[in-house]
């Protein structure tokens, strides 16, 4: 376990910041998988991405480390959702990341540290903005798993039964 240093530097938030720092981690390798599979300006929004995925990781290490915590070491590779062989499956993809950068982010909007939850929030944002652009509509609630809604027809019939 890591040393407490102050509000909110117990476990849970290194916990949080950690978690943050594996997304951004497995965000930087997956846009260099995805950024080979694209050209013009999808490419250029991947190459933008994927440096302020870097930088964000950046930030990440450092805060973890103001917190007493140790920064894990990115790996050498990371397990994507699916393979990628084309440029739709790498714009799929990119938005997959951004979710669930999104996702790991509310941890730290979670957090009772007020500067930690801001930029938490800011980066559910920033990442939800990043996957609407991907998949170029955006979702009720980023970062949440949401299970889409049933059509009235199914729903019609289930209250039947």
């Amino acid at each position: 376990m890591s040393p407490s240093h102050g509000p909110g530097s117990g476990p849970p938030t290194i916990r949080a910041l950690q978690a943050a720092l594996t997304a951004e981690n497995t965000a930087v390798y997956g846009y260099g998988v995805a950024g080979a599979h694209l050209t013009g300006a999808r490419r250029a929004a991947a190459v933008r991405y994927w440096v302020a995925h870097e930088n964000a990781r950046d930030t990440l290490t450092a805060m973890l480390t103001a917190q007493g915590g140790q920064p894990v070491a990115a790996a050498a590779a990371y397990a994507l959702p699916f393979g990628v062989r084309s440029a739709p499956a790498a714009v799929s993809l990119a938005a997959v990341l951004e979710d669930r950068v999104a996702a790991v982010y509310l941890g730290l909007v979670a957090l009772s540290e007020p500067s930690l939850r801001a930029f938490g929030a800011a980066g559910v944002r920033t990442a939800a903005l990043r996957a609407a652009a991907w998949r170029g509509s955006t979702l009720a609630f980023p970062g949440f798993e949401v299970t889409p809604p049933s059509s009235p027809k199914t729903a019609a019939r289930a209250s039947r039964s």
